[in-house]
């Protein structure tokens, strides 16, 4: 049987996970909540409850031995070393190497920060803390694999939305939003598009692919929360300046907003194959209510 196992198991980890079930795999899943493991070992998986900030507790990988390997886990808070990808690693180097190993980066490892477009080929020198520690980890799964003979793919991720993942805190507490002059471009990806995604490059990635992932229809950050409200019927958010932006919203939010690029994802769709079920935020939105 062929194997997958995934690491951080949630909004995405999970839809991959009945995908590459249905696919004939079987699923390791590796998660931080004991609740979250119990509710996915009755759903029929092998699950693993640890955490990747405490290298010296993690106990022994199973099931990650000459399989796909797919890395979910968001970066820790602080620095720009991704400290859980590089524990994770010293893990798999006594368990047992994966043959491949998809990672679930970002675009923000991109410099361009303008509204330009970016390609895989775009330099990655990025500004931001966030970008620095997706950066160290590409590098982390890069150097493992070269060590130890696994093929590394990177999927360099847009901003994921979908049933459960609108921003309906955000909208119903009325905060503040970029006005649209001020707003540049920004991309998404449907999270059921990304779990096809992922299971694409776990069968037809090769060794060394960086593939963007997005939906290839971008809009900016304001257009995005305005119709998010719009098909949730909710009022639509007050609109600043940027320099108001930089003393009313969080550094985070503020980092997202000013911040701009175009994602290319031609790559994505010709070499792995892809036709997204939503292609742009008309089809995806309402599915995303209608499904929640």
């Amino acid at each position: 049987m062929k194997s997958m196992f995934i690491a951080g198991c949630g909004y995405i980890g999970r839809r991959v996970a009945r995908l590459a079930g249905a696919s004939g795999y079987g699923v390791t899943c590796l998660v931080r909540s004991k609740e979250h493991g119990r509710e996915l070992e009755q759903a029929g998986y092998d699950t693993i409850v640890a955490t990747l900030d405490d290298p010296a507790g993690m106990p022994l990988l199973k099931n990650t031995g000459k399989g796909v390997l797919l890395y979910c886990v968001p970066p820790p808070g602080g620095g720009h070393c991704d400290t859980r990808a590089r524990n994770l690693c010293a893990g798999l180097a006594m368990s047992g190497s994966p043959a491949k190993i998809v990672y679930l980066s970002a675009t923000s490892v991109y410099s361009e920060t303008t509204g330009g477009v970016v390609t895989e080929d775009s330099p990655t020198a990025p500004l931001s803390a966030m970008g620095k520690r997706r950066l160290d980890a590409e590098a982390a799964f890069r150097e493992f694999g070269a060590a130890h003979g696994s093929a590394v793919v990177i999927l360099r991720v847009s901003g994921i939305y979908g049933p459960g993942r609108l921003p309906l805190m955000q909208i119903s507490q009325g905060q503040p939003l970029l006005r649209e002059e001020d707003s540049g471009p920004s991309n998404r990806i449907h999270g059921d598009d990304l779990a096809q995604i992922c299971l694409a490059a776990a069968e037809r990635g090769e060794d060394g692919d960086i593939f963007n992932v997005s939906d290839g229809h971008p809009s900016s950050m304001t257009s995005y929360f305005n119709a998010a409200a719009d098909v949730l019927g909710m009022p639509r958010q007050p609109q600043v300046t940027l320099e108001e932006a930089r003393h009313t919203m969080s550094p985070l939010m503020f980092t997202y907003v000013s911040e701009s690029r175009v994602v290319d994802n031609s790559r994505m769709l010709e070499r792995l194959g892809i036709r997204l079920r939503y292609p742009t935020l008309a089809e995806g939105l309402p599915a995303s209510v209608q499904s929640a």
